[in-house]
Parts: structure tokens; sequence; C-alpha cells
């Protein structure tokens, strides 16, 4: 039984085959007219009864000469459009001036015609076209045995009009879908920087309340302690009056810092971990909260070697973005992979999913809150700029990020990380700095 995967993959290869080979393209289509001339030139249009008999008459070596030269002409239709245009319609009249019945040479020019109005602008086809098709039939007419109204004559009108017209419609149609290929690729370079813009105009936005915020309460800070350090052997119930102006104003702060803060974060976004710098020890941790809030996961790891804090900590940040896009835009039923992998200098991170879901799930969006991840909304409905702050954070320390989707479904985001922390931040002990890539 014949494997319909494997004749459409052999097809497919031919066809990129002779993509990349128009001259070999070039010359299969030269020699499979010639052999179609050559047949035509056997064939007599009609015995009296409008019907073909082929065998009825021999070709000329006169016309063998003919036709094989417009054939070898169309090896050059790529290079030369209109050379070869005007070669094998010169070629074509001359045997309908000499030959009677004449050969089908016109077949090459119907192909030159057709490779001139698929490579040219519409009102050089038409110009051209007009030209072939009124010289051609006219000379078919004047000088053919038949009477001047036969079929031939006008056959030979219709194809030529038939080759300019389709030429003309496979020319717009590439314009078209160029136009389209330009199109997205200038929208995509647009949502890129307009990503890029709005995350540094929000970064200024959020640093200037923070400065407004700290320096104000640290100020106020400042000025009671003095005022308490001041008075505190003379009159120490004004020193606590001072202390808890400085209670007042650090609580204040405080506040005001996790309201500026909490504005960076989505709602439905899962808790973060309590610790000051998470890392791959707590990474089963996390796994855990996607696992309770309905999302398998399954995590697989090479090894247990130590990475730098500054790795470690962005190795879980790309792993708790990716998994936060996931839960949100997957859609129902969809399973989430993680891996954590040592290649030599590099550690590798890769968490892969099969949903099927589609806000979100754009190139140019990707998972993550804290400060930049999927869980922003990402996509092209959503405006987010989740990759963006992804990419920054692992290439901070010397590294590359990937995101797509997968061939099949899914998504899949790839992170690889040098060990060897680009700002030499040493390990330090504790959450972040001494951990293995997965316990």
């Amino acid at each position: 039984m014949l494997d319909v995967t494997t004749l459409s993959s052999g097809f497919a290869r031919a066809r990129r085959w002779l993509r990349e080979h128009p001259l070999a393209f070039d010359a299969t289509l030269a020699f499979c007219t010639l052999v179609a001339m050559i047949c035509g030139s056997f064939t007599d249009p009609g015995d009296g009864h409008g019907r073909p008999a082929f065998g009825a008459r021999t070709p000329e070596l006169f016309s063998v000469l003919l036709m094989t030269l417009a054939a070898a002409a169309l090896v050059l239709r790529r290079r030369r459009p209109m050379q070869v245009l005007a070669v094998t319609a010169a070629l074509a009249a001359v045997e309908y001036v000499l030959m009677d019945p004449p050969a089908p040479v016109v077949m090459s020019t119907v192909i030159a015609l057709y490779t001139v109005a698929s490579r040219t602008d519409r009102p050089t086809t038409w110009r051209v076209g007009l030209l072939t098709m009124g010289g051609l039939t006219a000379a078919a007419m004047v000088f053919g045995s038949t009477p001047w109204y036969s079929q031939e004559n006008f056959g030979v009108f219709a194809w030529t009009g038939l080759a300019s017209a389709a030429g003309d419609a496979v020319r717009s149609r590439r314009a078209f879908v160029d136009a389209i290929r330009e199109r997205a690729e200038r929208a995509e370079r647009t949502r890129e920087e307009e990503a890029r813009r709005r995350v540094a105009e929000e970064r200024l936005r959020i640093a200037r309340d923070l400065h407004d915020v700290v320096a104000h309460h640290i100020a106020l800070v400042n000025v009671q302690a003095g005022v308490a350090a001041h008075v505190m052997d003379k009159r120490p119930d004004q020193a606590k009056e001072a202390l808890a102006h400085v209670r007042d104003a650090s609580r204040s702060a405080l506040n005001e810092l996790r309201v500026t803060v909490g504005l960076l974060r989505q709602q439905g976004d899962p808790e973060a971990p309590t610790e000051p710098a998470p890392g791959l020890a707590v990474l089963g941790e996390l796994v855990a909260t996607f696992r309770n809030a309905g999302l398998p996961v399954e995590v697989a790891c090479a090894d247990r070697d130590r990475l730098p804090a500054a790795v470690d900590l962005a190795a879980y940040r790309v792993i708790q973005e990716a998994l936060t896009n996931v839960r949100k835009h997957a859609g129902a039923g969809a399973q989430a992979e993680v891996s954590v992998v040592r290649v030599g200098a590099t550690a590798e991170v890769t968490v892969l999913d099969n949903g099927r879901g589609s806000a979100g799930r754009s190139p140019g969006a990707a998972p993550g809150p804290d400060g930049g991840g999927a869980g922003d909304g990402d996509g092209p409905a959503g405006g987010g700029h989740g990759l963006v702050g992804m990419r920054e954070r692992v290439t901070a320390l010397g590294g590359a990020l990937t995101a797509g989707p997968r061939y099949g479904g899914g998504f899949r985001v790839h992170a690889i990380l040098p060990v060897e922390a680009r700002t030499g931040e040493p390990d330090r002990p504790g959450t972040a700095g001494g951990t293995g890539l997965c316990r």
C-alpha cells in the first residue's frame, strides 16, 4: 500500500530542490516543451470532421530546427524574459510564414509570454501581450493555407491571451503575498519596539513613584530620628514622640511601596515564595502550586551541580513565568514539562506545553509575573511585554532565550544560562546561592 506521508514528503523535497535550482527546472520545462511541440507537429488538426489525426503528417527538418531553437531559448526565460519572448515569437512567425502546415512553435511563445507577464508590471504585460497576440494571429491568418477564421488561427490568439492573463494573475498574487509578509514583519518590529518603549516608560514611572515615596518618608524619618537623638537625655517624652513619628513614617513608606510594587502583579498570579531570593532549591514548591491549580507539570533534571546565585534565580524566574503563561493561556487539559540540564559551561532551562490556547501565545509575548512575564496578559490582544522582560533577565547574565509555538501545537520556552554569571557574583549560602540544578 502506498504511504501517503512518504509520497507527500517526496514531493515536498522535489519541489524544494527545484526552487533551489531554477535553471534545472527551466531546462526540464524546455525539454518537455520540445517533446510536446514535436508530438504536435505529427498531428493533423482535423480530417474534415473536426477530429485530429496523429501521424497524418511529418514535420519538415526546418520546423524541427525552429522548435529546437525555441525550446532552447526557454532555458534562459528567467534571466532574459523579454529577449526570450522576442526570439520565440520571431521563430513562431517564421514558421507561420514559411511552413504549411506550420509546426506548433507558438507553444514556446506562450510559455515565454507567461514568464514576461509574471515578472513585469501590468502595463508592460498588456502592451507586450497585445503586440505578440496580434502579430502571431495576423501571421497565422495571412500566411496560413486555412481560412482566416479557422479555429487554429483563433487558438493562437486565445492561448497567447491566456498566457498574459495567467502571468499577470500570478504576479499580482506574489505581490499580494509579499505585501502581507512585509506588513506582518513590520508589525512584528513595531510591536517589539512598542513593547520596549512601554517597558522603559513603565520603569521610569515606577522609579519616579518610588523616589517620591522613599525620599519623602526617609527625609521625615531622618529629621525625627535627629530630634529623638537630640532630646533623648533631657526630654524623653519628646524623644518618644519623635520615635513614634519615625515608626509611622516608616510604616507609611512600606505601605506605599507595597502598593506601588503591587501594580506590577496581576490577579491570579501564583503566590510567590516568601524567601528573599528563591531558586531551584524551592522548585518543587513552585511546581506544587501549579499542580494544585489544576496544571499537570512534569519535572526532569539531569544533575545537581551548584549554580551561581544570579543564574539560579534567573532559572527559577524563567520557569515560574513560563508556567504562569501555560496556566493562563494554554487552555483546558494542557500539560507542561520542565527540564533543567547542565550542558558544558551552561545550564539549559526548557518549558514545554501542549496547549491549544491562542491568547498571549505569540512569539512576541511570553510569560511571567515579577517584572515582565506572561502574567501580564501577553500577546497582540493583551499588549503585554513579558518576552521583553524575560529576555532582559536572561541576557543580563550573558545568556539567550527563545520562545515560540511548537510544531504540532503548544508552546516552547528555552533559556541558555552561563554557569559563570556575567556579574561575577560569588556563590553565597542560602536559598539561591548554593542550590543544585534541582532538588
